[in-house]
This record gives structure tokens, C-alpha cells and sequence, in this order.
């Protein structure tokens, strides 16, 4: 089992880019015709674990022939598609800014909620779930200590403003950068005591001052999961943020390190119907299908994501639930990304996100 929680999903899709258009339009009206059912899933081991715990099980159910395509749809391709009227997919993984972008150009069909049972629809997380959009995956940035350093019994970091503390909690630290806009922003306002609810719009003067303090005892600031991962494999720092899953893997494997969920900040993946499908009721009946309690509790037995039916943990075993980042436990004290906010434009046209990137890349050099 592997993982593929990384920067590029955690992020809030601002810039998506039109690589695989193309492919898509050149495989137009693959699976158009009534009756069948065209899903893109992602690729690698997310999408062998859509096929077993999703596709096999709802072709068994309906009849309906499902063709997987194991690759993503970028917001780009999307708009090609319905722009050009080739949509030649049906049902599409979206992320969070793409549930908030997408409908504003009219690229989404609304999702049919009429065909939901109440307490499976009840159980969707909120946030994940909007008028042309339901949640699939719930995934987190958190906080992570090494447990040699800091051993049961003796004190620990439980907030942001600790992590910051380097004098109560002396050690070496790893926090995302802000490169590509996915820095530690909310965690720094956080640490500078900005209450949890008043953290949008973000005091991007107030982030920075707040990063200055820290800045001298960061040995490194992340790019990607994979570097992060091995950090803290390696025993290079003795605190971190880190991708949830990644911290997951390793303590699943033996690493002498714990995850603390409090303050975690998540963000999440849904699945869509692109404007124009010819298949749409099947469409309908497959996310109902796939976003029941007991289908995503199948999901994640096979790939580590948190499911965002909060139903399905009555299916998992509580030691396999409090692995994923949206175990009802874990989010009464979580920070939920604003995507929203991220893809806002200014009157000069620039995003928040891309003043955030502006900014880092100058203070970084400092």
C-alpha cells in the first residue's frame, strides 16, 4: 500500500494546468452512450483501490458497465472539455478550489441529492459537500514530533504556538515552504495567537512576522511529501509538519514518531459531474454510490485516506479510524483550508495565492 497524499493535492488548485487535454479530447465520447458510465480515477494505487472498493462493486449492483480512466482531469482540461462539448468523462475526482471555481464557469452539473438516504447524506462532512460537489477524501497537514525526543510522559507540543516555543521544546524543525503557495500560514497565525475561527481572511503581514521567529531553527523547509517523509525517517528533525499520510506510513513501518491531529489543518477531494455528460443519471446514481458509509469504509482499508462519511467509521476498526484525518475526533480541532479564499483575485487581478508565493520568495532570501 502506498501513498500519494502530496503537495500538489493539498493545495488549492489555483493554477491548474491544461497537461492531458488532449489525450481527453482524443478519446471523445469513449463511454457516451446510455447505459455505460466513463470515470476518471486518478491514477496509480488511488485508482486500483477506486476499481475494487468502487466500480467492481456498483457494476455489480446496477449493471451499469463502468470504464475507469486512470488518470486526473486539471481544472483546464475540464473547461476544455465542456467549452468544446467533449466531455468524455462522466464522473471526475475535483479539488477543493475546483468544487468552488468550476461551478462559477458553469463546468459542473449539480449533484442530485434527492437520491440520498438522510443519514448517509447527514454524514458528509460539511465542508466537503456543496451544490456540484461531494467529499471522497479528507487528508491533513499536522503536527509531528519525534518520540525519542520527546517521550511519553514528558512534555510535548500540543498547539502551534508550543511548536514555536524553542525554549520549552528545544529541538530541530521541518515546515512546508511557500513556494508553490502551500506554506505554513494558518500555523503561523496560529502560533502568533490568532483565535482558530478568525483566521480568514489571512494577515499575510502577521503571517510573515510571526515566520521570522521561527525561521532561525527551521533546518528545512519541504518542497514535497517524499522529502518530508525521508526528514523524519531519518531522524533529521525532531518536530515537523507533515502530510498526515506520510507520518502514517512511517509509524506504520516502526518510526519512532507520533502524529498530534490537534490544529491539524485538512483540506479534501470530491467527486463531479462535468456539464454536458450524456450519462448523467448514472453518473448520479454512481457518486451516491460511492459516497455511502460502507463503500468509502472499503475504500480506506485499501489506501489510507480519510473518508468524508463520517458513517464510515462505524465500519472501520477504531485503531484503522484514527489513522485518517477525519475521524470525528480529530476534526472538532482542526483548521479546514479556505480554498476559497486562496483562489480569491485582487482588483490587480493577482490571487491570494499568488501573493503568498510573491511574498515567500522574497522573504526566503532575506
Amino acid at each position: 500500500m502506498s501513498l500519494s497524499i502530496n503537495r500538489r493535492r493539498f493545495m488549492h488548485g489555483a493554477s491548474a494546468i491544461a497537461v492531458g487535454a488532449m489525450s481527453y479530447q482524443s478519446r471523445r465520447a469513449a463511454a457516451q452512450s446510455p447505459g455505460e458510465l466513463s470515470v476518471a480515477l486518478n491514477g496509480g494505487d488511488y485508482a486500483k483501490a477506486c476499481i475494487e472498493a468502487y466500480v467492481k462493486p456498483f457494476e455489480a449492483e446496477t449493471g451499469i458497465k463502468v470504464t475507469p480512466v486512470a488518470e486526473e482531469v486539471p481544472a483546464a482540461t475540464l473547461e476544455l472539455m465542456v467549452s468544446t462539448n467533449s466531455v468524455s468523462v462522466d464522473v471526475i475526482p475535483v479539488d477543493a478550489a475546483t468544487t468552488f471555481k468550476a461551478p462559477e464557469k458553469g463546468l459542473l452539473e449539480k449533484i442530485d441529492y434527492s437520491i440520498y438516504k438522510k443519514d448517509e447524506l447527514d454524514a458528509i462532512v460539511d465542508f466537503t459537500r456543496t451544490p456540484y460537489s461531494v467529499g471522497s477524501i479528507v487528508y491533513a497537514l499536522c503536527m509531528v514530533y519525534n518520540t525519542e525526543k520527546f517521550p511519553a510522559g514528558k512534555p510535548r507540543p500540543a498547539t502551534w504556538a508550543e511548536f514555536w516555543d524553542v525554549s520549552e521544546y528545544p529541538g530541530v524543525r521541518a515546515m512546508s515552504s511557500g513556494v508553490d503557495g502551500g506554506g505554513p500560514w494558518e500555523e503561523a497565525l496560529l502560533a502568533d495567537g490568532v483565535p482558530a475561527d478568525a483566521l480568514y481572511p489571512l494577515d499575510i503581514d502577521r503571517v510573515f512576522a510571526s515566520l521570522d521567529k521561527i525561521k532561525p531553527h527551521i533546518r528545512k523547509w519541504f518542497v514535497t511529501g517524499s522529502e518530508n517523509q525521508q526528514l523524519l525517517h531519518d531522524k533529521v528533525v525532531d518536530l515537523a509538519q507533515s502530510y498526515d499520510g506520510r507520518a502514517i506510513a512511517l509509524m506504520d513501518q516502526g518510526a519512532p514518531i507520533e502524529a498530534n491531529r490537534n490544529q491539524q489543518k485538512v483540506t479534501w477531494e470530491s467527486w463531479g459531474i462535468p456539464k454536458g455528460t450524456k450519462n448523467l443519471q448514472n453518473a448520479q446514481k454512481f457518486i451516491e454510490f460511492i459516497t455511502r458509509a460502507n463503500t468509502q469504509a472499503a475504500f480506506a482499508k485499501l489506501i489510507p485516506y480519510g473518508p468524508a462519511n463520517r458513517n464510515a467509521y462505524k465500519l472501520l476498526p477504531d485503531d484503522v479510524g484514527r489513522k485518517f484525518a477525519s475521524h470525528p475526533d480529530y476534526l472538532k480541532s482542526s483548521i479546514v483550508v479556505d480554498s476559497k479564499w486562496y483562489a480569491t483575485a485582487g482588483s490587480d487581478g493577482v490571487t491570494n495565492v499568488e501573493r503568498l508565493i510573491q511574498r515567500w520568495n522574497e522573504w526566503i532570501l532575506q
